[in-house]
């Protein structure tokens, strides 16, 4: 399944989902799956139970999980689960989006990018929560990457393991000290 954001017919952006039957494909496309959004995220719990986590932007950055009965299929209603409040992620316009979920010892870390993307000040932090809907808690030492030390603007990032069970956050980052 490949989850993507498109610029929607009239204006604005949507996520859409493909379909193959490896990774490397070829890709059949499935339609659209949510409208006036960016930046989907499926993720499957320990029960199987799975969850597209994606980024509202009418009226606002706001990271929204969707309940989903299969990797193509709503079920339910979704929930907003993170808006744009502290202010490193309002330093380059008011921002909380690149969602990713992760599981880590029965606590869920809602991983997240804030502030711009087109700025300096991009970074990346967390919240928690005791289920995959919520309510999340922001961490209270974010952003938890952030410019400094040679990185400037890292941000839209995933979580992966390594083979020694060690968790490695990959990101890109901006190049140079200017935008």
């Amino acid at each position: 399944y490949l989850y993507y954001t498109v610029d929607r017919p009239g204006g604005g952006k949507q996520i859409g989902v493909a379909v193959a039957d490896g990774p490397l494909g070829p890709f059949h496309d499935r339609g659209n799956l949510v409208d006036r959004s960016i930046d989907a995220h499926l993720f499957r719990d320990d029960d199987g139970a799975l969850y597209l986590y994606y980024v509202e932007i009418e009226g606002g950055f706001k990271i929204k999980v969707q309940p989903m009965a299969d990797p193509l299929t709503k079920k339910g209603e979704p929930t907003e689960v993170i808006r744009p409040t502290t202010a490193w992620e309002r330093k380059q316009g008011a921002v909380t989006e690149g969602p990713w979920m992760l599981k880590h010892k029965g606590l869920y870390y809602l991983m997240y990018s804030g502030s711009g993307a087109d700025g300096p000040d991009y970074a990346i932090g967390y919240a928690t929560a005791k289920s995959p809907l919520g309510p999340f808690t922001k961490h209270t030492g974010n952003p938890i990457a952030q410019r400094g030390n040679g990185v400037l603007g890292p941000g839209h990032h995933c979580v992966i393991a390594a083979r020694d069970g060690r968790l490695w956050m990959v990101y890109h980052q901006k190049k140079g000290d200017k935008i």
